[in-house]
């Protein structure tokens, strides 16, 4: 890994760029198929983060998710600085998405939020502004599963309404190339299309072999937005208060360890493989090389058979790892309200 944050090249064992695949957004720009995910959650620190950014440009990324949430943006920074300012990738072969935190998304507070991750970042724009939860409700970092807040609220539509006119805002001030949601419903985002101006260029939502929302996907899909899958592989390093005794593990899973050894691949770059295929766009969380670049270089190898595409698409477990408990809005509230699973907005 290149330690030196002061210094920038191409590694010797360098993915081809020209190999990797993009998806196309509705007004013809391209996002790179596979992104390097920041989350470093509570044992991996911002410098460490940092340093596999570095190393992962250095080897053939070009698509880092980020977020002010995170924590880690002021050191990602100076990763971004020091790769640009090497001359050997320019500023606008990257694709750098960043998130509205949502104790932010009061209208006054959006703008100024927005402005001090792109300081942080050490950029002129971003390329995506998401909003990271439809929720503006506030936990505590490092909080765990029995937290709530007093002050929590459900969605509200014409409130999110303003936030994302402040969004807006950002693109026609130029500082933002798209945005986008994130951890939104089919009910929520036919609200938000209907209503917006811009059109979300993209959606985050988690998504893995056993949790594969087809229903939510198609509907991302069919209305012209890119489905952005995060928890790829399972988010083996996600917080304890997001783990539930009967949580599966798709890597595990004996189908995705069969077809990895076929393939010669490890079921996690599997899931990467076949996340990228599918039609979404992961974005693998890793500060180990070998796992990184292994996530990128399973996009340039020959794709999966439409019998292990269609074997995979069998196991989905429904399986949801980040359940959002911190977000609801009552005391002994059930998570899944939050998520419209009868189709309708929970109401207040």
């Amino acid at each position: 890994m290149n330690h030196n944050p002061h210094s920038f090249r191409i590694a010797d064992d360098a993915i081809d760029t020209k190999r990797v695949p993009y998806k196309q957004l509705a007004n013809g720009d391209k996002i790179p198929v596979v992104g390097l995910g920041t989350f470093g959650s509570d044992h991996i620190s911002g410098d460490q983060v940092a340093a596999a950014v570095l190393d992962a440009a250095s080897l053939g990324y070009r698509h880092f998710d980020c977020a002010a949430v995170y924590g880690n943006e002021d050191k990602i920074g100076r990763s971004f600085n020091t790769i640009v300012d090497s001359g050997l990738i320019k500023r606008e072969e990257l694709w750098i998405t960043s998130k509205l935190w949502n104790d932010k998304h009061a209208e006054q507070d959006v703008i100024p939020a927005f402005e001090k991750s792109l300081c942080d970042l050490q950029l002129d724009y971003l390329d995506l502004y998401l909003i990271h939860w439809p929720f503006p409700n506030f936990h505590p970092p490092g909080c765990d599963v029995s937290h709530f807040d007093a002050n929590a609220k459900p969605y509200i539509h014409e409130i999110f309404m303003k936030t994302w006119r402040q969004l807006e805002k950002l693109v026609a001030m130029g500082k933002v190339r798209h945005i986008g949601t994130s951890n939104m419903t089919i009910p929520k985002l036919k609200l938000l299309l209907r209503d917006a101006n811009i059109k979300p260029s993209c959606n985050e939502m988690e998504l893995h072999p056993h949790f594969q929302q087809p229903e939510l996907f198609k509907y991302v899909v069919d209305n012209g937005m890119v489905p952005i899958g995060y928890c790829p592989i399972g988010s083996p390093g996600r917080p304890e208060r997001d783990r539930t005794p009967q949580d599966s593990v798709d890597m595990e899973d004996p189908l995705m360890v069969k077809i990895a050894a076929n393939h010669g691949i490890h079921p996690a770059t599997l899931c990467i493989k076949w996340a990228a295929q599918r039609g979404q766009v992961p974005i693998p969380f890793s500060t180990t090389r070998r796992n990184y670049r292994g996530n990128l270089e399973c996009v340039t190898t020959p794709p999966l058979t439409a019998d292990e595409m269609a074997e995979i698409a069998s196991i989905d477990k429904q399986c949801r790892l980040i359940k959002g408990q911190v977000f609801c809005w009552k005391q002994h509230q059930n998570w899944e309200d939050l998520w419209d699973l009868n189709g309708k907005i929970t109401p207040a």
